[in-house]
Order: structure tokens, then sequence, then C-alpha cells
């Protein structure tokens, strides 16, 4: 089927569109000059037999009308009766006339010799007639023009954007990690074979990027772990120092509970950051666990707040995810949560098929609302640095899942995630 946006549809288009602009030009050029002929001709004809016709009247004295199917002739003199020329063109002036009688349409001339005044008619309806047969011939003629035109600028379009289409379907049906075109594609000196150069180059391009992105990636983890796992050993060492006191044993836990937060992020990042293999197993994720993980550590941190964290857990389904990637999306919905609220309340709803984080916080604008999954946006009023709906949102779309906000200004946001995709894969009963 004929797609109204492809090249060769246009080109058919264009092809018809100038097919009858050419037509319709030589066509009103043609009719105007064979009817501009033919009234030349009526009017040579006339003048002709008006100029014989007075040279005889006024040599014999003697006036015979033509009375044909084309002519019609009067005179007015001293010595014709009057009662012979018509009503219809016994007032006319002498010049060129156009009059109707006896069903017929007439050419008029009238001029004056030798003391009379002449007229000379020509019946014009069977050249009027000619005209129309002519103009129907070149309206015929215009609509094939622009038919053939349309035909062959589809064939024609459809002979040149072959190798287009050709370029296109290899490069559909090229496998990940093909470097280079056809040689035939490459060694064609016209516009393919120029648009086939320029799509390597980029492929060349986009791999170099590709490539630096990977060895950036395994460097930051590499040179992150390191500093990361020298930390986590210190803290270790150090909790088994007895001479700690409560409040030092404190800041150790959470030096340590962000150096873990940090390696779990890191790890996420990284996850995120490589493609997810269609039909690729992902490790079981106990949600319920996961919840109360983040859960228990959010109210550690507003316990001093005048905000109350609330639990419901209505089921407690195992998702095929990395836990760590669904860790960081609870976690990054709790934290903008607890961003948002000074006093209230924020709870966090687990079901079968969906999680839900809502709070009686500041709420968004509609403009906030519609950039709210814009990477490092921030509303007005926001305390962090605009990645973790960005980041929340990435991690939705790895794994097919829906993201859904709501709110309102001054009274509070509510998230949810409806689980979907492979992630729900036999998915245990809820719990009562």
């Amino acid at each position: 089927m004929l797609r109204t946006n492809s090249l060769r549809f246009r080109a058919a288009v264009v092809f018809a569109l100038f097919g009858a602009l050419i037509s319709a030009v030589l066509s009103g050029a043609l009719y105007w000059t064979v009817k501009d002929v033919g009234n030349n001709l009526m009017r040579e004809t006339l003048r002709a037999e008006l100029d014989d016709i007075a040279e005889r009247h006024g040599r014999d004295q003697v006036f015979v009308p033509p009375n044909t199917v084309a002519f019609r002739g009067y005179v007015l003199s001293p010595w014709e009766p009057e009662e012979r020329v018509p009503d219809q063109v016994h007032h006319l002036q002498p010049g060129w006339h156009r009059v109707s009688m006896e069903g017929g349409n007439y050419l008029v001339l009238v001029a004056d010799r030798n003391d009379a005044r002449y007229f000379m008619l020509y019946n014009t309806d069977r050249q009027r007639a000619r005209e129309a047969f002519f103009l129907s011939a070149l309206v015929v003629f215009a609509l094939f023009m622009i038919s053939g035109s349309a035909v062959g600028g589809f064939l024609l379009a459809r002979r040149i954007v072959s190798p287009v289409t050709r370029l296109a379907d290899w490069v559909g049906e090229a496998e990940p990690g093909t470097k280079h075109l056809p040689p035939v594609k490459l060694l064609r000196n016209d516009e393919v074979g120029e648009l086939a150069r320029a799509f390597e180059r980029y492929v060349h391009r986009l791999e170099e990027f590709i490539e630096r992105e990977k060895n950036f990636a395994g460097d930051v983890s590499h040179e992150l772990r390191t500093p990361l796992a020298v930390i986590l050993g210190s803290v270790e060492v150090l909790e088994q120092d007895e001479r700690l006191n409560d409040r030092q044993r404190e800041r150790l836990a959470r030096i340590k509970r962000s150096g873990l937060e940090m390696v779990e992020m890191m790890r996420a990042l990284l996850l995120i950051a490589r493609e997810r293999m269609a039909g690729a197993d992902e490790p079981l994720c106990q949600a319920e666990s996961v919840v109360n993980e983040v859960m228990d550590r959010h109210r550690a941190l507003l316990r001093d707040s005048a905000v109350e964290l609330e639990l419901s857990v209505l089921a407690s389904p195992a998702l095929f995810v990395e836990r760590s990637l669904y860790y960081i999306l609870v976690d990054n919905l709790l934290r903008n949560a607890a961003f948002h609220t000074r006093q209230g309340h924020i709870r966090l709803k687990l079901e079968a098929d969906r999680l839900e984080v809502s709070d009686t916080g500041i709420g968004m604008t509609s403009e906030e609302l519609a950039r709210a999954y814009d990477r490092h946006y921030k509303g007005k009023a926001s305390a962090g640095f605009g990645v973790g709906l960005s980041l929340v949102k990435r991690i939705c779309e790895r794994y097919g899942w829906q993201v859904q906000i709501d709110s309102l200004p001054g009274q509070g946001t509510t998230v949810v995630i409806r689980f979907g995709g492979d992630s729900l894969r036999n998915l245990p009963e809820p719990v009562a």
C-alpha cells in the first residue's frame, strides 16, 4: 500500500501537478488561439462579402440579398424598401455587433457605402459548436496528461528511489556490530553513494562514542569501587573498636549506610546504562522486603520531623527485576515526598500489581507536572537535584511499567507505579 508521506507518492503528486499545469497552459493557449482565429475568419469573410455586394449593388443598382445557412444581407438605400430590413438590425450603426434573431446568434457588420447602409450577418452557432467540441477535447487531453503524468511520476520515482530503499533495507537488517556497508553502495558516485558514505561515517562516530562511554563507565566503576571498598573496610575495622561511644558508632553507621547506598546506586546506574536484552532473565526480587528496608531507612531520617510515615502492604508480589533498581525506585519516590512535605504524612501502599506513594506536601503546578520527568528539572520549591523522577521514569521504561503522577498545589502528590511486562511472571497470590 502506497503511503501518502512516501517519496514515491509525493513524486507522483508533483508530476501530476506539473502535468496539470502544463496541460492547462497549453489547452488555454490553444483554445484562445482557435477562438481568435475563428473570430478573425468570420470578420474577414463578412468584410469580403459586404465589399462584394456593395460593389455589385452600386454598379447595377440591383440588390440581390444573400440568404444562406451562414450568411444574410440587407441594405438601406433611397431606391430600396426599408421594410425588408429586420427590426433587430434596422437601428444598428456602422461597426461590429452581435444580435439574436429567429432562434440563431449572428455576428453583424454594418457599413455605409455609395449612399447606402449595408448589413451583413453571419450565423455563429456552428462556429460556437465547433469551439465547444474543441474545448471538450482539450479537457479530455488535460485529464489524460494529468493521469499519465501521475503514473509516469510514480514509475519514475519508484526507479529513482529504489537504491535508497535497498540501502534502507540493508541498514534495517544489519546486525549489531556491522561496521561497513556493501562496497557497491559506497562506490556509487551519486547521491545514494554519498548517503551511504555519510551513514558509514556516522556509524564510525557512533561506535567511537559508545566505546568512550563503555570505557568511561568501566573506569568510573573501577575507580569508585576501590575507594568505597577502602571506606567500608575502614568502617568495619572502626566498628570493632570498643572505645567508641554511642554517638561515634551512630556516625559510623551513617557512613557505612551511605557507602552501601552509593555502591547500590552505582550498580543500578550501570544496569540502566546497559541495554536490556529482550527475553533476558532478571533475578527475583521480593517487593515487600525492599519496601520495608527503604521505609526503615526513611523513618530514621525523618524521626525528628513532623512527618509521619505509613506503610500498607496489601500484597507481597515477587518481581523479576534487579533488586537494586527497585530499591532506587522506591527510595527516590520516598525521598521526593520527604523533600516536599513539611508536616502531615507520607503513605506507601504496596499491592499485587502496583506501588503507590502519596504525601500531603506542597504539590506541583501544571507546569511543574508537565516537566516532572525532565532530567535536572527542579520545581521552584524543590530541594533536590532534579534526577529523582527522571531516574524513576527510566527504570519503569526498562521493565515496561507505567508511572502516573497526580498533584495539586498545596494538596500533595500521588505517584502510582503499575507493574507490567515480564516483571509479573508467576505472580504469587496476594497476602491476606
